[in-house]
C-alpha cells in the first residue's frame, strides 16, 4: 500500500514498540518489594494504567506538570486503593521508578524482526513523548537505538504529540516530506490524527485492542506492517 510511496517510517515508542505495560509492571514489582509497599501489584496496576493513560492525557494537553504528572499518578492510585503513603515515599517511589523503568528491556512481539525487515529499505525514526532521560536509555538497553536515524522527544520539541510542531521538526531533522513518511503509533489521539493533520501516512497499531475506526488502517501485530511496506 506504501511501497512506492514512502521512505521514511516513523515510530512511536511507548506501547508500540516498546512493551510499556509489561515492563512498567516488572518496574513496580521491584520498587515495591524494596520499599514495603503492601499492595498486591494486580490491584494496583488494574487501577493505575487507566489513571496513568488520564495524567498523560492531561500532561500532552498542558494542563499537569511532567513533575504533577509524576506524583499524581501514584499518589491518586494509593488514595483510591485506601492505602496510605506519605508524600516523601511517593516522590522516592516516582524517582525510583523512572530510574529502574528503562533497565527493563521486553519489546512487543516481532518489533526487532520488523525494524530488520524495514531498516534496509527505509529511513526510521522515533517521535515520542516520554522524557528525553528516559527514552534514550529505553531504545540502547532494548538494542533498538542503532535502527533509527533521528529521535524526536517532546522535551526536545517543547511540545508533545498530537501539536503539529513536534511532527514538523521531525520531519526537517529527517529531511523528509509528509507525502512521503509514514507515522506509525498506539495513540488515536496523539500519533494517528496529529501526523495525519500535517500530511502524514497512519498505520494504527491497536495495542490496547480499542475500537475500530476508518482513520487509517489498523494492525494487531508488528508483523502485519508487512502487509504495507
Amino acid at each position: 500500500m506504501f511501497k512506492n510511496v514512502v521512505t521514511d517510517v516513523f515510530f512511536d515508542l511507548d506501547h508500540t514498540l516498546w512493551d510499556f505495560e509489561r515492563n512498567s509492571a516488572l518496574t513496580f514489582e521491584k520498587i515495591f518489594q524494596e520499599n514495603a509497599i503492601e499492595v498486591a501489584l494486580p490491584d494496583f496496576l488494574e487501577v493505575y494504567i487507566p489513571a496513568n493513560f488520564a495524567f498523560w492525557k492531561l500532561y500532552r494537553e498542558e494542563k499537569i506538570s511532567k513533575e504533577d504528572l509524576r506524583y499524581q499518578r501514584l499518589k491518586s492510585v494509593f488514595d483510591d486503593l485506601k492505602y496510605p503513603v506519605p508524600d516523601e515515599t511517593i516522590n522516592k517511589l516516582s524517582d525510583e521508578y523512572i530510574r529502574y523503568l528503562s533497565s527493563f528491556n521486553h519489546l512487543f512481539p516481532n518489533a526487532t524482526e520488523i525494524l530488520d525487515y524495514l531498516k534496509p529499505k527505509y529511513k526510521l525514526h522515533i517521535i515520542t513523548n516520554g522524557f528525553q532521560e528516559v527514552q534514550e536509555k529505553k531504545l540502547k538497553n532494548s538494542n533498538i537505538y542503532g535502527y533509527f536515524n533521528q529521535i524526536i522527544d517532546s522535551e526536545m520539541a517543547g511540545v508533545k504529540k498530537p501539536d503539529p510542531f513536534i511532527f514538523e521538526l521531525a520531519l526537517r531533522r529527517a529531511d523528509a516530506r509528509p507525502e512521503n513518511s509514514l507515522m506509525i503509533g498506539d495513540n488515536l489521539e496523539a500519533d494517528i490524527l496529529g501526523a495525519q493533520a500535517v500530511g502524514y501516512h497512519a498505520l494504527h497499531f491497536n495495542a490496547h485492542q480499542g475500537p475500530k475506526h476508518d482513520f487509517c488502517e489498523i494492525i494487531d501485530d508488528l508483523h502485519e506492517i508487512k502487509t504495507f511496506l
